[in-house]
């Protein structure tokens, strides 16, 4: 698998101006629109999964380059404008920030009743990616937005964001579908970042694969028994 992307923004409260909000979604439509009939909906998710095609898009539309609320704001923008062509363009999104973000699957579910879609390969995605970035990537980041893109074949992306509130920054992971070979090992197609962390907890790493393993063999073992080894570890001196 890989992932398109991680970008690290300063984090910010509070939320963009309603005039300025209802101007990004005008344009946001606009170019979506203008995309998807020049490129094809599948072009719109190569996009919008790019970190840097995806900055870029929020200094078009109008909101501050160098902040964690281009993420929360763009997707929101999206959102919106894809409800008023979204049908006609054949491309959707779910998700959000906050509790929004766990109404994904029933999102998806309405959606997919409507349309008469399979949607539970889309929501398998959807709980996958965000357990990948929250626990299987342990970063010091925890995630509060996540958005979904998909169109009506089924072709998704998806762009979540987490937060260091100590920190005080955001980090923002990018997942383009088609490119998913495995949900465990190296999903980092891209980083963009302004700075690394000391301590993470990779288990997405390819050198991460015996780790992986042994986990799944400990996670069937009876807690008793291996609470006793590691009493008997702890008192052993080299």
């Amino acid at each position: 698998m890989q992932k398109t992307g991680i970008a690290y923004l300063p984090l910010h409260g509070g939320k963009a101006p309603a005039w300025l909000f209802q101007r990004m979604v005008k344009l946001a439509r606009e170019i979506l629109y203008i995309l998807c009939l020049e490129y094809g909906r599948k072009e719109v998710l190569h996009r919008i999964s790019d970190p840097f095609w995806f900055q870029a898009l929020g200094c078009v539309l109008g909101f501050d380059w160098h902040s964690s609320g281009i993420t929360t704001t763009v997707c929101g923008a999206i959102k919106e404008a894809l409800k008023d062509v979204g049908k006609e363009l054949g491309i959707f999104a779910v998700g959000g920030k906050g509790k929004t973000a766990i109404k994904t699957p029933i999102e998806l579910d309405r959606i997919g009743n409507f349309f008469s879609l399979n949607v539970s390969p889309l929501i398998y995605a959807s709980r996958l990616t965000a357990k990948v970035d929250n626990v299987a990537l342990q970063d010091g980041y925890q995630l509060y937005h996540h958005s979904l893109f998909f169109t009506i074949e089924g072709q998704w992306c998806v762009v979540q964001q987490g937060m260091n509130p100590m920190l005080k920054y955001a980090r923002r992971y990018h997942w383009l579908g088609e490119r998913v070979k495995s949900f465990v090992c190296e999903p980092h197609y891209a980083i963009c970042a302004e700075k690394k962390e000391a301590f993470v907890l990779n288990l997405v790493a390819k050198r991460s694969e015996a780790t992986r393993q042994n986990s799944v063999v400990l996670s069937q073992e009876n807690p008793e028994k291996i609470y006793k080894q590691w009493e008997k570890i702890s008192v052993l001196k080299l």
